[in-house]
């Protein structure tokens, strides 16, 4: 069942279009532009060509979703398969599923969000042409990972976003971008150099690198000691990005210095490519290892979750001098951990809700990012307790556009029903109750128990953070010490103000609700209508588990 019929050869240009469109805009925005392009402002006028080939790229994604055929969501459609290195049975192999398909319209909405807000909001650092060629960059390699089916050229795509998003931290990024940027290369490329082994070591075992081959096989073509260690070390490269606890101390560090775009595109797009791997490559790949190491994915996953929430309960709390971008970031460790305790209990269940929940936590922790640093601009800081500092700085007062849809993401992000971010926990707790035969039904349930009570503590840093910040503290201004009262507005004309009100903040900009509506929009058509994908991933992910079998 497709939307509209489009033909075979029209979906496979679409999609080497999608991969390959970003690559050369990165190229033609380093190069110097036609005197009629220039414009009156030459660097107005390269951001405006990251607008035009984002948007070119995010087109030809929804017209590839539209002619998918959603009937037969678990067959790869748009496929390329051409021979690239014979001697090494390397090959071009691209092609999209219900599991891929989400994921690649995820990136490439986040990627043209990106690159309008940074047209209206040109990022404070060096030339633009190097920033839009970044992100150009950093998309092609996200896209391609997520459409590419040859073992060594996920592991290309998985590397080629790392040196993009190095520079978009350590040089368009704020306080200590540099051991920030340089944490996050050797944690990413550590990481990587370990799971490349283990791709090698399942291509050279099997004898082929092709991700449906292998896939259909089940793992069969491999002994059970083989993917145990297959699985130890790309599982090692594929947590670090994810990121899972203890692999995950780069990404703090990473958020808080990163530029908006970058930290959204970080958190969006980039940690959705470990837990990708997961799903894509060990699970049907490696299903024995796999089984060997669930129990303890899953406790690390719990671990995570409640680390991550005790983290950010700990930044939220009056007098921690908590960063608001840095509590964001750790939450972000709790809601990957549901991710990896979903993939951990093997049950169509709980990897549907993996997936649904990677995609909620791109929406909702892109959106909140936005937001933190609209924030951060407008203040001057991103401190928590020199935002809440006094009832005047509190955002319902002074920009209540703003503190409205800062609330509204803070609530999607704890869960709530109705919103995105309540069917990927639930589901991920649900595979819990019941995991996959021969996995211990009493720890997976333990592990649930642990899991729902991070609910609980997500919850509570979250209300926390909305009562602090949208609300503020009731404490006298005359009692703040000077580094806790709340700084004069930095973005925007300060009206007068009447004796004793706030003065008011720049509320929310036009550049910026066309920039952030899309992804409030869809956090709520994903909470009140998760059909649409989960009748995506659903057909796809059985027959991932089922050894290629429908």
């Amino acid at each position: 069942m497709t939307v509209i019929d489009i033909s075979p050869s029209v979906m496979q240009f679409l999609l080497a279009f999608i991969v390959v469109a970003p690559l050369l805009g990165a190229v033609a925005a380093l190069l110097p532009a036609p005197p009629g392009l220039k414009g009156k402002n030459p660097d107005q006028a390269v951001l405006r060509h990251g607008v035009t080939v984002t948007g070119a790229v995010l087109i030809a994604a929804i017209v590839l979703a539209v002619g998918f055929d959603h009937g037969h969501p678990a067959t790869m459609q748009a496929t390329t398969d051409i021979s690239w290195i014979p001697a090494l049975d390397v090959r071009i192999h691209l092609g999209i599923d219900g599991i891929s398909l989400p994921l690649l319209l995820l990136t490439a909405l986040l990627t043209f969000l990106c690159a309008l807000y940074s047209y209206f909001k040109p990022p404070a650092g060096p030339s633009p042409k190097a920033f839009t060629a970044l992100v150009l960059v950093l998309e092609s390699g996200t896209l391609a990972t997520f459409a590419v089916l040859d073992l060594l050229l996920f592991f290309l795509a998985f590397e080629m976003v790392l040196i993009p998003m190095y520079f978009l931290i350590a040089r368009w990024g704020g306080d200590q971008r540099q051991s920030a940027a340089w944490k996050f290369i050797l944690y990413t490329l550590l990481g990587s150099v370990v799971m490349l082994l283990g791709l090698l070591l399942i291509g050279l075992k099997s004898g082929t690198f092709d991700m449906v081959a292998l896939a259909t096989d089940n793992g069969r073509g491999l002994t059970a000691s083989v993917q145990v260690i297959a699985v130890l070390a790309i599982g090692v490269g594929l947590a670090v990005k994810t990121p899972m606890w203890p692999l995950h101390s780069w990404l703090p560090a990473a958020h808080t210095a990163a530029p908006t775009v970058g930290s959204v595109l970080l958190a969006g797009v980039l940690l959705k490519m470990g837990t990708y791997g997961f799903v894509r490559i060990l699970l049907p790949i490696a299903p024995d290892g796999m089984r060997t190491f669930a129990p303890y994915l899953a406790a690390f996953a719990v671990v995570g979750i409640v680390y991550g929430s005790l983290a950010c309960l700990a930044l939220a709390r009056t007098g921690a001098k908590g960063d608001l971008k840095r509590l964001i970031a750790y939450s972000s460790v709790g809601h990957m951990g549901f991710v990896l305790l979903g993939i951990a209990t093997m049950t169509p269940t709980g990897v549907n809700g993996a997936l649904f929940a990677n995609i909620a936590h791109g929406l909702i922790t892109g959106l909140l990012f936005f937001l933190a640093g609209a924030v951060k601009d407008r203040y001057g800081t991103a401190d928590l307790d020199t935002l809440a500092g006094a009832t005047g700085a509190a955002l319902y007062g002074r920009a209540p556009r703003l503190g409205a849809l800062l609330a509204f993401a803070a609530v999607a992000s704890l869960g709530l029903p109705g919103l995105a971010g309540f069917w990927g926990e639930m589901l991920t707790l649900f595979g819990a109750y019941s995991p996959a035969e021969g996995l211990s039904r009493p720890a997976f349930r333990t592990f649930m128990a642990i899991g729902a009570f991070g609910t609980l503590l997500t919850a509570a840093y979250m209300l926390i953070v909305v009562r602090r910040v949208c609300m503020g503290e009731h404490t006298p201004h005359s009692q703040l010490s000077p580094d806790t009262r709340p700084p004069q507005p930095t973005d925007g004309p300060r009206p007068s103000a009447a004796a004793g009100s706030p003065p008011q903040l720049a509320d929310i900009q036009a550049y910026e609700a066309a920039t952030w509506t899309p992804l409030a929009a869809l956090t709520v058509l994903a909470g009140l209508w998760p059909a649409v994908l989960l009748g995506l991933t659903d057909p796809a992910v059985q027959k991932l588990l089922a050894g290629g079998k429908s």
